[in-house]
């Protein structure tokens, strides 16, 4: 993350800046701490991290933090991990990890394959006949003439690595792969104590308690790893709940879609990635609009670059190579990307992959959720034609978010498309190029609209002749007199003819009974320095319902400054799509207006 050096908060969520004196004794201090191994285990930064950063002629300076590597952690204050020395940032403090959680991260330090451990006392009693007789099977159909079709099955299980000799200790066993994947239940429990995996299926919400099917290791299976990915994705897969077009190769039809390779490969890495060493257990969820997957542990590698592709640190790693070798799971790397690249086929809404540290695990979500409304990609082939077909999967997504939100910009699409960036900047300047869009503004602040979109402009709702500004027209208690022509309602309300809502700019223009409800509204953020966030954001929410509301006579309400409203929370609101703009392609303009989007 980053820290800001020379910032006052006080109170709560009102910032400062109070400058650094002597910035670069402090940094010189700064380093000399970090390179001291008596102080700190590690030091992450380098001389870009630290920037002195200028702002209202004060310094301040700016540390960009990286993620810490996995041969990196834990991190910790002086010379010893344990004994509260280690700790977590959560939420708003640090907490201290306790000395289990401390010797996970030791572990994951030394440990390449997890799942590489020779088990002392274990035999191949202890795997199930029936399992891997039908690995072998799928290996026999995924490699037909493979030289290995011939070998016994000890010989095999060596080959996968499910048996391995040390040579170091000249110790020999089956490995924690091999009673993982294909051992028995008795086995597997001897061997990962808090080994248990978990398969719910339910057609409701996240409230039903009763589910329509599930898979638990109960006995009546061997509830191994690899019996676990065959009937799960059966299930996951069935065709009555997951109604997915076929497509078709060379006239013959392909049952196998990015979709289904979406849910495989997510399956897999669920199962791959998982610390059996942890005490949560590998959770698949199905619901009829989502699949939810669970593994024990966080990633290996930071989010960001697991997204990217072309980098990877499975965790047991001798698992994902026998899956590999059934044709199962994607090389090394490319697994995430391919999980984006499949839900994106059918428009879906991009998956949510994330942590949770206490306890640790990584959670990826799926939802079945259409990205655009029916029927809008019908709209724009008729508005634009066959040239429309022709474009590309990002561009007709461009187009199609601007058809429904009525402006499209740079950020907005970098949340809800894979494409790096630099294809999302190309993609938009194509499309104004032949026509299908029309830029306000420059570079990446622009905003794009459709031809002859007819979005009302703050000038053509309030008169050209006034420019307030949002400090000056705070101060001013949002008395300012804009020369309008609408009409106004029984509660004082500006309707103009352009907009479909009142839209409220002049708090003295209102009914004394209007005055008295916003008011009643906003009494704790007006009449408290500090209040929570939630409060905050359920007044701003309040307040607009039913009308639009300019940022000037919001920040009266509440009592803030504008500006400072207008990035703490505004900006935010209108990303989750719970405020609309009454002027989108003016995002920045004084005047700017809010009313709360309708609940669906």
């Amino acid at each position: 993350g980053i820290v800001l050096l020379g910032i006052k908060e006080k109170p709560i969520s009102h910032f400062k800046v109070e400058g650094v004196k002597e910035p670069q004794r402090l940094i010189t201090d700064l380093f000399n701490t970090l390179n001291n191994p008596k102080k700190i285990s590690v030091n992450l930064l380098n001389d870009k991290d630290v920037q002195e950063v200028n702002i209202e002629g004060k310094t301040i300076i700016q540390i960009h933090i990286p993620v810490a590597h996995r041969k990196q952690k834990p991190v910790y204050l002086g010379e010893n991990p344990l004994n509260r020395n280690t700790y977590r940032r959560l939420h708003d403090g640090d907490r201290y990890c306790d000395d289990e959680v401390v010797r996970r991260m030791l572990a994951e330090r030394v440990e390449d394959e997890r799942d590489s451990r020779i088990l002392s006392g274990f035999s191949l009693d202890d795997i199930d006949n029936h399992s891997f007789r039908i690995y072998r099977q799928m290996f026999r159909d995924a490699k037909p003439g493979h030289p290995w079709l011939g070998l016994d099955d000890f010989t095999f299980l060596k080959k996968l690595r499910g048996w391995r000799h040390a040579r170091e200790t000249q110790k020999e066993g089956l490995t924690l792969a091999g009673v993982l994947m294909f051992g028995t239940w008795e086995a597997i429990q001897e061997a990962c104590p808090h080994y248990f995996v978990d398969y719910q299926e339910s057609t409701g919400d996240k409230a039903e308690l009763r589910w329509i099917d599930r898979l638990v290791p109960d006995g009546s299976w061997s509830g191994n790893v690899f019996d676990f990915y065959r009937s799960v994705y059966r299930k996951l897969t069935d065709p009555t709940s997951l109604k997915v077009p076929f497509q078709l190769s060379k006239g013959q039809r392909k049952d196998d879609t990015p979709v289904h390779e979406a849910i495989r490969e997510a399956l897999i890495n669920t199962l791959v990635h998982a610390d059996y060493s942890g005490r949560l257990s590998v959770l698949v969820v199905k619901r009829s609009d989502r699949f939810g997957f669970r593994n024990p542990g966080n990633m290996r590698i930071p989010i960001e670059e697991a997204m990217k592709g072309g980098e990877s640190d499975c965790r047991n790693r001798i698992m994902h190579q026998m899956f590999l070798m059934v044709g199962l799971g994607e090389r090394a790397g490319s697994g995430i990307p391919k999980i984006y690249s499949g839900w994106s086929s059918q428009h879906w809404r991009p998956p949510e992959l994330y942590e949770k540290n206490e306890p640790a695990q990584t959670l990826l979500e799926l939802r079945m959720l259409e990205l655009l409304p029916p029927g809008i990609l019908e709209q724009l082939e008729v508005m634009f034609g066959e040239p429309f077909v022709q474009l590309g999967r990002t561009e007709r997504l461009i187009l199609a978010t601007a058809a429904i939100e009525q402006v499209v910009n740079h950020a907005r699409m970098t949340t809800i498309n894979t494409e790096h960036s630099r294809d999302i900047s190309a993609a938009l300047k194509n499309l104004v190029k032949h026509g299908f869009l029309v830029a306000n503004g420059q570079t990446r602040g622009a905003v794009y609209t459709l031809p002859n979109q007819g979005l009302p402009t703050p000038d053509e709702v309030f008169g050209r002749s006034e420019h307030l500004s949002e400090s000056s027209a705070h101060l001013e208690g949002s008395s300012a007199h804009f020369k309008a022509s609408s009409e106004r309602d029984q509660d004082g309300r500006l309707l103009p003819p352009l907009l479909d809502a009142p839209i409220i700019h002049d708090l003295s223009q209102l009914s004394p009974t209007m005055q008295a409800r916003l008011a009643s509204l906003a009494i704790e953020p007006n009449t408290k320095g500090r209040v929570s966030k939630e409060t905050m954001i359920k007044a701003l929410l309040d307040l607009c319902e039913g009308h639009f509301v300019t940022i000037a006579c919001l920040a009266s309400l509440v009592n803030r400054a504008p500006h400072a409203l207008r990035q703490q929370y505004i900006k935010q609101l209108v990303s989750e799509k719970k405020l609309r703009q009454a002027f989108p392609q003016s995002p920045t303009d004084g005047r700017q207006a809010y009313i709360t989007c309708s609940k669906v």
